[in-house]
């Protein structure tokens, strides 16, 4: 399809995206979700023609990452940058935070000439996704006083709850291997745990990927050792979707067993819901031989699992014996990146391209939201810029 017609479709859609930040896919509906999905494509399809889709004349995106990121950090600032915005990291020991400054105090200080502020905290489990609401409403307050000219959006790089600049681009990723979103309905996606050599990483990845997945009848299935799900909550969520969208969830104990057929498996390590709760009161106090103290107990009960790699062996299960492999990337890679890890490296290799490309959509993704935060009416403005033509590169 072309952009002009791309966009026509576009018009035809009410957003209920303007001025909202996102935080949680399953707060969105559909509708929204396909809107991000659908102006996420179309800026992509006027990079990859050359036109400029700078809408900011000046302007500054914030990057809050309270936590180590690559890809979420990189994505956001070309996103940013794409749009016209010049991006300046908070860096928190640098600022009066480290000195007592309190969230409302620096949510209005940061934004007097700030359209987004993008943050990633997912450190704290209950704390993240509860963070970014609260400079949300520093943000409310210093806007309704007059304090800020514009309320800036919030985009969640990752939480403690989801990744959803994460979920969007990879169902971006399968949108664009299976052909539509419609394509997806009764895909089987093994959303697994999977062994990792280090401990503590977030269960926004996963709880993400259940998420939003269930929104489009696929059918998942959630595979874990004993003792190491996700928060409660979460998958109620999914699995209500999963009710609604015509798919199902399933909780499967073997990982060999959960492959079976699959047309996409996503293994990925993550802590258990009640270590991540003795975690976050470690880090709260501080405590640092507590925390060595668990970091000890994890790995050790991590290792008794070091058959939950993904491997030629299970591949061969899947579906044609050729699943979409899919991670957000950085995996831990048997005999590459670590000893033993969550995919064995000849597996990880003939998809490894294709976990790049799945990446390569999370900067549309971003600016996607943004686009949608700041514009009511996103057609009209993407066909402003499609009729301006500004080369991106001219000579």
């Amino acid at each position: 399809m072309k952009t002009i017609e791309k966009i026509e479709a576009l018009s035809q859609i009410k957003s209920g995206l303007y001025k909202k930040d996102f935080l949680l896919t399953w707060e969105k509906s559909e509708k929204d979700l396909r809107i991000i999905l659908e102006v996420a494509g179309i800026l992509r399809d006027l990079r990859a023609q050359n036109i400029s889709p700078r809408v900011f004349d000046s302007g500054l995106a914030i990057s809050n990452f309270r936590d180590n990121s690559t890809r979420t950090r990189f994505s956001f600032a070309s996103a940013s940058n794409m749009l016209g915005l010049a991006v300046q990291d908070l860096d928190e020991e640098k600022s009066q935070i480290a000195h007592g400054e309190t969230v409302r105090e620096t949510a209005n200080m940061i934004s007097f000439m700030s359209d987004f502020i993008g943050i990633r905290d997912d450190m704290f489990l209950g704390e993240g996704n509860k963070y970014m609401r609260e400079v949300g409403e520093a943000l409310d307050e210093g806007f309704e006083k007059g304090v800020l000219p514009v309320r800036p959006g919030i985009v969640n790089l990752q939480c403690d709850i989801d990744h959803p600049t994460q979920s969007m681009a990879d169902l971006m990723h399968l949108q664009t291997q299976f052909g539509s979103l419609e394509n997806l309905k009764g895909k089987k996606i093994v959303m697994s745990w999977a062994y990792s050599p280090s401990y503590g990483k977030p269960l926004s990845v996963p709880q993400g990927i259940i998420g939003l997945m269930s929104r489009f009848g696929m059918n998942i299935e959630l595979a874990y050792p004993e003792g190491y799900g996700l928060i409660p909550e979460v998958i109620e969520i999914a699995q209500k979707n999963a009710k609604q969208s015509g798919g199902f969830l399933n909780i499967n104990h073997s990982m060999s067993d959960a492959m079976k057929n699959a047309d996409i498996v996503y293994p990925k390590s993550w802590a258990p819901f009640h270590i991540m709760q003795q975690r976050t009161e470690l880090l709260k106090k501080a405590d640092k031989a507590g925390l060595k103290e668990l970091e000890q107990i994890c790995l050790a009960n991590n290792a008794k699992f070091k058959n939950w790699e993904y491997d030629a062996t299970k591949m061969k299960v899947t579906k044609n014996q050729d699943a979409l492999y899919m991670h957000c990337l950085p995996a831990d890679i048997s005999n590459v990146s670590c000893k033993e890890g969550e995919v064995n490296g000849d597996v990880f290799e003939k998809y490894r391209i294709k976990t790049y490309l799945e990446a390569g959509f999370k900067p549309y993704v971003i600016s996607a939201m943004m686009f949608t935060n700041r514009f009511e009416k996103p057609a009209e403005v993407l066909k402003n810029i499609l009729d301006r033509n500004r080369k991106r590169v001219g000579f």
